[in-house]
C-alpha cells in the first residue's frame, strides 16, 4: 500500500534550559581553519576544500535534484573521530531550519569546548547563530538566526578544544528543496469512516457515557496476559480513538478519548521518565505550546501531562518510533518528502523522495543531538517499492524507517519496511555496519529469515533480533508471523529459531509488533488486523484477543503499571426494575480492590451502605434500599480498605 507521511514543518521545542553562547560569524572565510576530520566530502580537507566547494556551488546556478551523496555511507564523526556532526558531510537532505548539531565527548565533560564557529551558505551568506549546549555536556548546536535556502550549499568550520589543545575542522553538506505538494497523512492506514459507531462495537458505561472505546473481545476468558496490563492506541475503526489500557483479563483499565474527531494516538507504552514509569504515546494533531501538529506526549501515574516533545530542524515526528534512553534522550521516527531525480531506479527525474530519518533530542533543551538519514547510507536502489508510479503528489517512499532500538553494544539497530530489512548503525560514524535482509543481507540468509515488509527489528539481549514479519502488501508470505533469528557474525549467517503464525490466518498489511516478555513469552501486536496474542516459547496461546472489524493499532505491549488518576472516581445512580444500581468507575485506577457506597438525607449526613468487589472498568452495585431523593456517593478502596479517592456527591 503506499506508505503516507505528512509535510513536516513543526519548530523545535523550545531550548529554554539551553546554555546559549552568542557566536559572532565571521564575514570572510575563517582563513587558517583547516579540518583534521575523517569521512568524505570537504570534512578531510579542510576549510580550503570546503570554501572551493561553496565558490563552486555558487557557480553551478540551479540546484540539482540530486538528493543522495555522491558517495553513501561517508563517517560523519570529525576532528580525529572526536565530534559528531550532523548534517553530514556531503549530504544533500538537509532542512532549511537545520540545526548544525556537534556531538562529542563524555557527558558532563566540561573540557570540550568549541569555538570560531563559522556557518555560510553559498547564496544565503554567512549565518549568525547561537551556540546551545546540550543538557549534559556532550555537545552543542548552532541554531541559526534564518533559515538556508533550498537547494544551497552550506559551509562549517568549527575549532574543538579538547585537553589542553585545539583541533579546526570543516565540512560541507547541501540543502534539500521541499517537496510542496506531497502527502499529508503520517499514519499507515487512511481509513476514516464517517457512519455512525454500532453500540455493539463499542463499550458504553452509566458513570462515563462521554467515553465509547471500541470493544474488545477475548477469545478464552479462563486465560490471562502474563505480562503485565495490556497497552494498545485504537484508530480507524468507526468510533473514538485514543491510548487505551487493559488489564489482564482484557477489561478496560484507561481510556483517553482524542478531540477533535480523527485526532489519532499510536505506540502507547510505559517508559521511563526523570526516574519514574510515565506513559509515553505519539499524537496527531498534538495541540499545545501554540502548536497544531503531531508531537509525542509523556504523562505522569495520574494521567497528567508533564512534557510534550517536538521533532527539531522544522520536522515533525512520526509515528513509528519514540524511545527515552537512559541519557536523558529521545529517538524518534521523522517523514519528510524532497524533491530528487528519480530516474536511476526507473521514476521521474523531477520526482520527490520521502526522506525518512531519525533524530535524538535532548529532552532537557529540545536540541537536536544527531540526525541520521537514509539517504546517506542505503541506496535507492535497494528498496522493493516500485518509483515507476510516484510524482511530487506521492513521493517515493523507498526505505520506510518504522523501527529503532539500542543494542546492547549500544549500536542502533535501524528497521526499514521497503527494503526489506534491518541496518545496525555505529552510533559516533552513522555508518551503516550490517545489512540483515533485503537486496544486499551482510548475511546469508537461511530458510525462513527472510522478513518482507516487516516492522520493529528489536535485539535481544543474547543478540538474537526478532521481527514483526508483515510479508505484505503486496502480500509475499501466506500470512504475517511473528519470528526470532539467531545470527552467526564469524560465519555471517542468519539462522531462524523461532516463529509463530496465528492460528485463525491474518494478514497485516501495515503495523505489528514483538514484545519479548522476561518469562520468555511473546506479545504479539497484529498492527492492521486488530488482534493481540500472548504466546509462550512452545507457541502455545495464553491471550487472544481482537478489536471490531475495521479497528487496529500500531503496535501492543504488555508492561508492568500502576496508575493513580488526579480526577475523582465517578458514579452515576440509576432505579431499576430490581432496585437501586449505583454505577461505580474510576478511569485509569489500577489499584481499586472495592467500591464503597454511602448515602445519606443530606450531602453532610453519608453513612456506609454497603462494599462491594470491583468488577471491570464500571461496578454495578445493587442496594437493597431504593437511593431515590437520597445523596450518594462511592469510595475506592484499596486491598488493605484504605480509602484511595472519593466521588463527588450526586442526588439519587
Amino acid at each position: 500500500m503506499p506508505a503516507p507521511w505528512r509535510r513536516l514543518i513543526v519548530r523545535a521545542l523550545s531550548a529554554c534550559l539551553a546554555a546559549t553562547l552568542a557566536i559572532a560569524v565571521l564575514a570572510a572565510g575563517c582563513a587558517g581553519a583547516g579540518g583534521s576530520g575523517s569521512g568524505g566530502g570537504a570534512s578531510g580537507n579542510g576549510a580550503a576544500q570546503a570554501a572551493a566547494a561553496a565558490g563552486a556551488a555558487r557557480a553551478a546556478g540551479p540546484p540539482s535534484l540530486s538528493c543522495v551523496p555522491q558517495t553513501l555511507n561517508v563517517s560523519a564523526a570529525l576532528a580525529g573521530g572526536r565530534v559528531t556532526v550532523s548534517p553530514g558531510p556531503g549530504v544533500r537532505d538537509a532542512s532549511t531550519t537545520v540545526q548544525v548539531s556537534f556531538l562529542g565527548g563524555a557527558g558532563g565533560n566540561t573540557g570540550f569546548h568549541l569555538s570560531q564557529v563559522v556557518v555560510r551558505g553559498s547564496r544565503s551568506g554567512a549565518h549568525a547563530g547561537s551556540l546551545r549546549a546540550y543538557s549534559e555536556g556532550d555537545g552543542a548546536s548552532f541554531v541559526p538566526a534564518k533559515p538556508f535556502a533550498p537547494g544551497e550549499l552550506v559551509t562549517v568550520h568549527a575549532v574543538l578544544g579538547e585537553a589542553g589543545r585545539s583541533t579546526p575542522f570543516a565540512w560541507s553538506f547541501t540543502v534539500a528543496v521541499p517537496d510542496n505538494p506531497g502527502a499529508e497523512d503520517v499514519t499507515e492506514s487512511t481509513r476514516l469512516d464517517s457512519k455512525p459507531p454500532v453500540p455493539k462495537e463499542y463499550q458504553s458505561f452509566h458513570s462515563r457515557p462521554e467515553l465509547r472505546p471500541p470493544d474488545v473481545t477475548v477469545s478464552s476468558t479462563d486465560r490471562t496476559a502474563t505480562g503485565g496490563d495490556l497497552f494498545l492506541a485504537p484508530y480507524s475503526g468507526v468510533g473514538q480513538y485514543g491510548p487505551m489500557i487493559l488489564g489482564e483479563h482484557g477489561e478496560l483499565v484507561w481510556f483517553k478519548s482524542l478531540s477533535p474527531a480523527g485526532t489519532r494516538a499510536a505506540n502507547l507504552r510505559v517508559q521511563t521518565y526523570e526516574g519514574k514509569p510515565a506513559l509515553t504515546w505519539w499524537q496527531d494533531p498534538l495541540v499545545a505550546d501554540g502548536s497544531r501538529t503531531a508531537g509525542e506526549v509523556i504523562a505522569n501515574s495520574a494521567y497528567q501531562t508533564i512534557a510534550i516533545v517536538r521533532a527539531g530542524n522544522g520536522y515533525q515526528p512520526d509515528l513509528h518510533e519514540f524511545q527515552i534512553t537512559p541519557q536523558g534522550t529521545a529517538l524518534i521516527t521523522v517523514y519528510d518528502a524532497i524533491d530528487c531525480n528519480l530516474s536511476s531506479v526507473g521514476g521521474p527525474r523531477d520526482g520527490a523522495v520521502a526522506d525518512t530519518l531519525l533524530q535524538e533530542i535532548d529532552l532537557k533543551t529540545g536540541l537536536v543531538m544527531y540526525e541520521w538519514h537514509s539517504l546517506d547510507h542505503v541506496p535507492l536502489a535497494s528498496s522493493y517499492a516500485s518509483a515507476a508510479p510516484t510524482s511530487k503528489g506521492e513521493p517515493f517512499d523507498y526505505f520506510h524507517i518504522n523501527s529503532i532500538d539500542v543494542g546492547r553494544d549500544g549500536d542502533l539497530l535501524v528497521g526499514a519496511r521497503n527494503t526489506w530489512a534491518a541496518y545496525d548503525v555505529d552510533p559516533q560514524t552513522g555508518q551503516v555496519r550490517w545489512d540483515l535482509g533485503g537486496k544486499h543481507s551482510s548475511f546469508k540468509m537461511g530458510p525462513g529469515t527472510v522478513p518482507a515488509w516487516q516492522h520493529d527489528a528489536r535485539q535481544q539481549p543474547d543478540g538474537a533480533i526478532t521481527f514483526f514479519d508483515n510479508g505484505a502488501t503486496p502480500v509475499v508470505h501466506p500470512q504475517s508471523r511473528a519470528i526470532e533469528l539467531t545470527l552467526d557474525t564469524a560465519n555471517m549467517t542468519a539462522t531462524l529459531v523461532r516463529r509463530y503464525e496465528h492460528s485463525n490466518p491474518l494478514v497485516a498489511g501495515s503495523q505489528g509488533n514483538v514484545q519479548t516478555l522476561s518469562n520468555g513469552d511473546w506479545m504479539v501486536g497484529w498492527g492492521q488486523a486488530g488482534y493481540l496474542s500472548e504466546v509462550n516459547p512452545t507457541g502455545g496461546v495464553l491471550f487472544n484477543a481482537h478489536l471490531p472489524p475495521g479497528w487496529e493499532s500500531y503496535r501492543t505491549f504488555a508492561l508492568p503499571w500502576s496508575g493513580r488518576p488526579a480526577e475523582p472516581p465517578a458514579l452515576a445512580v440509576a432505579e431499576e426494575p430490581k432496585g437501586t444500581v449505583v454505577y461505580a468507575s474510576w478511569n485509569g485506577a489500577t489499584e481499586v480492590a472495592s467500591w464503597r457506597v454511602l448515602a445519606g438525607a443530606s450531602p453532610g449526613s453519608l453513612a456506609p451502605v454497603l462494599t462491594a468487589p470491583k468488577s471491570g472498568f464500571e461496578t454495578a452495585i445493587a442496594t437493597s434500599a431504593s437511593e431515590s431523593g437520597r445523596y450518594v456517593a462511592v469510595q475506592a478502596l484499596g486491598g488493605s480498605g484504605a480509602v484511595l479517592g472519593s466521588s463527588r456527591t450526586i442526588k439519587g
